[in-house]
């Protein structure tokens, strides 16, 4: 037990001992330790402090020995530019007293010269004088030895010198005329020929009537509806005739107006197709079929001013070059016509220097009075100018378009272009087509017209009935009546003739005179 209380009584105590020990020397060595440490981070912060300002004190002389390098350098240019200076200023100063010098032996020459002009002019005066006094002297002697005046021999003089003159400017100027004649013909057949040869399209046969093929004949009665209510409900939507005979497989559709047959064409296709054809079922795809058309034709009028490059035209004149796509004129279709003379015309426009994309202008519209929406009473030519001038074509537009065919008077340089390459057009191999026995009875037609004239003794057909070469005799006509009988001629053949582009009508008179020596 006492034992116990021994140990006890050890622990205790050892216990406050190790109490007193932590609560007194701990904290002094502690302290200590702080001290320490706090003098270890001192003297590092010393240390990178020197080593900073060492690097500082671095870095402040690199920059002062660049600074004054830098400085350096600015002192040698200036003092480089200050010694170009200084050498331009000594030039610019032996160049001012160069300058001078040179001023001073001019003032000093032209003194001399002065001098000089005043000797000679003395000397010219003199010399005047004592030339006048020979030519008066030589003047009189003349006057003796002639026994003429001097201005009577002046006076002759220039009439010989007139007389000559004109005598060598008339044959100067016959020799010109000829040969710009020469050159003239020349250079117009190049372009002509060089025109053609560049610009060419296809042609289409001109017909009246439109075949439009069926399956069987079965379809046929379907077509005609009961008691042909069908066929006449039809034919009333689209203005046109409708022939159905025993021709198997085939109705023909005939108009002469080529837009309603395709309309009826399409709209008997799309009733064909549906199978369900009675009147009111007509009349609506009519209706549809015609807006389509209406469509397609401004696409087309569209189209064509975009591959010509021809823009700015009044929307009505775009529709109504897109409706000759539909019409044709002696076999040849209008459009590819109207685009042809365009082409042709922008050619020639070049080739002669005038405005290429006007004269295509006028090419394109020459022949929109063919497609009137209403019949008019006027020709082609003067409807289609007044159209053009309805909706804001320019004056030599307008022109070119109304004196293709000579029935207006031609006041630019576009409209003989305009003619020239309508009849290029019309008149090329290939570009229309005809049946043989209506050409042939076409050339007749005007021999014999031509041959009904008294005093006419031969005729003949040229140029593919373009031209009419007309023979009188010498003994029966006088030179006066070739002109009356060549406008009677076309007069009659322009009233009593259909026929493409003009005809030329030229009558010859020739008087021959023969002699015999024995």
């Amino acid at each position: 037990m006492s034992i116990i209380i021994a140990v006890a009584a050890g622990v205790i105590v050892f216990l406050i001992l190790v109490a007193i020990w932590y609560f007194v020397a701990v904290p002094s060595t502690r302290k200590s330790m702080e001290n320490e440490a706090l003098k270890a981070v001192e003297k590092e912060a010393e240390v990178i402090k020197q080593k900073k300002l060492l690097e500082v004190k671095d870095k402040f002389l690199s920059k002062k020995a660049e600074l004054e390098k830098e400085v350096q350098q600015r002192n040698q240019q200036i003092q480089q530019a200050e010694n170009r200076n200084k050498q331009r200023e000594m030039s610019l100063n032996q160049k001012q007293d160069e300058l001078s010098r040179k001023r001073q032996e001019m003032d000093a020459q032209r003194q001399r010269m002065e001098t000089a002009q005043a000797v000679l002019q003395k000397k010219e005066e003199e010399l005047q004088l004592r030339q006048n006094s020979l030519l008066e002297q030589e003047r009189t002697k003349l006057e003796e030895i002639s026994g003429l005046s001097a201005d009577e021999a002046r006076e002759r003089l220039i009439e010989t010198l007139k007389d000559e003159a004109k005598t060598n400017a008339a044959a100067y100027i016959n020799d010109i005329m000829d040969d710009a004649k020469m050159t003239a013909n020349k250079e117009a057949k190049r372009i002509i020929i060089q025109t053609i040869q560049r610009v060419a399209t296809e042609t289409a046969v001109e017909n009246s009537v439109t075949v439009f093929h069926i399956e069987n004949d079965e379809v046929k009665g379907r077509i005609i509806g009961r008691e042909g209510r069908n066929i006449r409900a039809l034919e009333a939507a689209t203005g046109v005739e409708i022939v159905v005979d025993d021709t198997p497989e085939a109705i023909v559709i005939s108009a002469f107006d080529p837009v309603r047959r395709e309309i009826c064409r399409l709209a008997l296709h799309q009733l064909v197709s549906d199978g369900r054809i009675h009147p009111a079922r007509i009349e609506e795809v009519v209706a549809k079929v015609k807006k389509q058309v209406d469509e397609e034709i401004v696409e087309t009028g569209k189209r064509t001013t975009i591959d010509l490059g021809v823009h700015g035209l009044h929307p009505e004149l775009v529709r109504i070059i897109g409706k000759m796509k539909y019409r044709s004129s002696y076999g040849q279709n209008l459009l590819q016509h109207a685009r042809e003379t365009a082409n042709l015309c922008a050619v020639m426009a070049s080739e002669l220097g005038l405005n290429p994309k006007k004269a295509k202008r006028a090419g394109l519209l020459h022949d929109i009075g063919k497609v009137p929406d209403e019949e008019p009473e006027l020709p082609h030519a003067i409807y289609g100018a007044k159209l053009a001038e309805k909706y804001k074509e320019k004056p030599d537009i307008c022109n070119a378009i109304g004196a293709h065919h000579d029935e207006m008077e031609m006041t630019t340089l576009l409209a003989p272009i305009v003619q020239v390459c309508d009849a290029i057009s019309g008149a090329r191999p290939g570009a229309r087509r005809e049946i043989v026995e209506a050409y042939i009875k076409r050339l007749k037609d005007l021999e014999d017209i031509a041959m009904s004239y008294p005093g006419v003794v031969k005729t003949y057909a040229i140029q593919a009935g373009r031209e009419l070469r007309v023979i009188v005799g010498a003994d029966r006509i006088d030179d006066a009546s070739t002109e009356r009988l060549s406008g009677e001629i076309a007069a009659k053949i322009q009233n009593e003739m259909t026929y493409p582009g003009q005809v030329k009508i030229t009558v010859i008179r020739e008087t021959r005179s023969v002699a015999y020596a024995k």
